[in-house]
C-alpha cells in the first residue's frame, strides 16, 4: 500500500480524486471496518465462552467445597455426640465404681477399653504436709 493510498484512507489528499475513485475508497473502508467488527466481535465471543467455562469451573469447585464443609460439620457433630456420650458414661462409671478399680465380672476374656480423662483433683481437701527426716 502506498503513501498516498494510506493517506487517502485517513481521509487526507482526496482532492485529485474522481468521484467512483472516492466510492471505490468508502467501499474499501467499509469492507475493511466490517472486517475489524468481525474480529473484535470474534475475540469478545471467545471472551465470554472462556469466562462461562471458568465460571462453570468456579460452580462447579463451589459445590465440592460446599459438600466438604457439610461433611465436615457432620463429622464435628458426630465427634461432639461421641465425646458427650463418652464423658456421661465416664461420669456414669465413675459415680458406680470407686476409683482405681477394675471390674470386668471376673471373665478374663471380655475386651476392656481403656481411656485418658481429664486429671481430678483429690478427694480430701487437707494441706499436704512436709514429712520431717531425721
Amino acid at each position: 500500500m502506498t503513501v498516498t493510498c494510506c493517506r487517502q484512507l485517513m481521509g487526507e489528499e482526496l482532492s485529485g480524486l474522481s468521484v467512483r475513485d472516492l466510492h471505490n475508497l468508502e467501499n474499501q473502508l467499509e469492507m475493511s471496518l466490517k472486517d475489524i467488527r468481525k474480529k473484535k466481535d470474534q475475540i469478545l465471543t471467545d471472551e465470554i465462552e472462556q469466562l462461562n467455562d471458568k465460571g462453570h469451573l468456579i460452580h462447579q469447585e463451589n459445590l465440592e467445597l460446599y459438600k466438604k464443609v457439610n461433611l465436615i460439620h457432620q463429622e464435628n457433630a458426630e465427634l461432639r455426640n461421641k465425646v458427650y456420650r463418652t464423658s456421661e458414661a465416664n461420669e456414669a462409671s465413675r459415680s458406680s465404681h470407686p476409683n482405681h478399680t477394675f471390674n470386668n465380672e471376673n471373665d478374663l476374656h471380655v475386651p476392656v477399653c481403656l481411656q485418658l480423662s481429664q486429671p481430678q483433683p483429690p478427694m480430701n481437701d487437707a494441706p499436704a504436709k512436709s514429712m520431717m527426716l531425721g
